[in-house]
């Protein structure tokens, strides 16, 4: 089985140490409004974006995709990222963290699932104890910001409350209630303001309002040519 190693922070208090990760997951059509959803999805359809097979729908990627890097390359400019909280269980507990799902906007018209190989990965070092949160998941908040013109712009704002529960996820996934050590899925994102769009810059953070934290990154994307 392909796998990595990152090193990680597990708790809020921890120091970096190493972590494998065997399963990369990216949930997607998560959303917890299914007329919403569904809506949603007519609208692709119109613009020739299949339907999916499933909602929610779980798309394996490779491992290596995933990064902790401040900067990624990505084929041409037509690519973007979009915040989400993540799921990690490793060691017999699960984690919470934060990451993007940075996508290939033109591949993913035409293939989702390819799309989704398509682009690095990149999350936060930093997870929480889910245990802490579960309580009062609904309240964690999302957003990311991208970079226009020198400024900083806010592009997702939401939160937690727009998505399936975890433990609902987890058993779409993994017809269990629990992930597979050593699995990370991505669980979801937030409509754009202002339509989905490239940049050369995306911010991302989640926060806790409750216990008053942050988990933030951010990454640069270095565009390469398209030589035909």
């Amino acid at each position: 089985m392909s796998a990595a190693t990152f090193s990680l922070n597990l708790g809020a208090d921890a120091k970096p140490a190493p972590v494998r990760i065997e399963q990369l997951v990216i949930a997607g059509w998560t959303g917890r409004d299914k007329r919403a959803v569904e809506e949603h999805i007519r609208e692709l359809e119109a613009l020739g974006v299949k339907r999916p097979l499933s909602t929610p729908i779980f798309y394996r990627v490779a491992v290596s995709r995933l990064t902790l890097a401040s900067s990624i390359q990505a084929i041409g400019t037509r690519s973007s990222g979009e915040v989400e909280v993540v799921l990690l269980r490793s060691a017999g507990r699960l984690w919470v963290g934060v990451g993007s799902d940075h996508t290939d906007r033109e591949v993913e018209s035409y293939g989702v699932t390819v799309s989704k190989q398509m682009c690095d990965k990149p999350i936060a070092a930093q997870f929480w104890a889910f245990d802490d949160l579960e309580s009062h998941w609904d309240l964690l908040q999302l957003r990311s910001r991208i970079e226009e013109n020198g400024e900083q712009v806010v592009y997702q704002d939401g939160t937690a409350a727009a998505f399936l529960q975890p433990r609902e996820l987890i058993r779409g996934y993994a017809r269990s209630d629990t992930l597979a050590d050593n699995t990370l899925m991505f669980c979801g994102t937030l409509a754009a303001r202002g339509g989905v769009r490239a940049a050369e810059r995306f911010d991302f953070e989640l926060e806790d309002p409750v216990l008053k934290r942050k988990i933030q990154h951010h990454y640069r994307i270095v565009p390469l040519p398209i030589a035909g």
